[in-house]
């Protein structure tokens, strides 16, 4: 007999809402681990122009690397295949999740445990770090909004700190 899978996100989809930060689940969507020595070869396969500077992002790909981007999209979308190119395209959907904060204490929830001023980030900016102990990308979406991805498996711990961080 076959049954249904049905995936259980590690957090909870009701957001925590804490004096001067909103805690969340960022809504379904695409991710794409991107590869390639020249990035104009990922341009002609994605058709669109990828951030060169480390540190940018634009139109939803985030330069990590001098070789390395990284793309979230609606779910669903097409992965284009490179045939024939020196590049990479790995789809990690399943892989990662992201946790939004918003509300003018994000930042200061974020660097509870993360090491760099994220004060000093610019709108767009942005950069893969660890909090406390995980690796994750942090992306300022906005002056009080920053989206953070991470690994599934660390989820629930992520979620924990910042809510318990949110608290204090």
């Amino acid at each position: 007999m076959s049954e249904v899978l049905i995936r259980n996100e590690p957090v909870p989809e009701t957001q925590y809402v804490a004096a001067g930060v909103t805690i969340s689940l960022a809504g379904p969507m695409q991710r794409l681990a991107l590869r390639a020595r020249r990035a104009e070869d990922l341009e002609t396969v994605l058709k669109v122009t990828l951030p060169r500077k480390i540190g940018a992002s634009e139109g939803g790909i985030a330069c990590l690397g001098p070789d390395e981007w990284y793309l979230r999209t609606k779910v669903g979308a097409t992965i284009p295949t490179a045939s024939g190119l020196p590049l990479a395209i790995t789809d990690i959907s399943d892989r990662s999740i992201c946790v939004v904060l918003e509300g003018p204490r994000a930042a200061e929830i974020l660097m509870s445990g993360c090491p760099l001023d994220l004060n000093k980030f610019a709108v767009g900016q942005v950069t893969r770090t660890i909090y406390e102990t995980v690796e994750v990308i942090i992306i300022r979406e906005a002056e009080d909004r920053f989206h953070v991805e991470l690994w599934r498996s660390f989820a629930a711990w992520f979620w924990i700190a910042m809510t318990t961080a949110a608290r204090h």
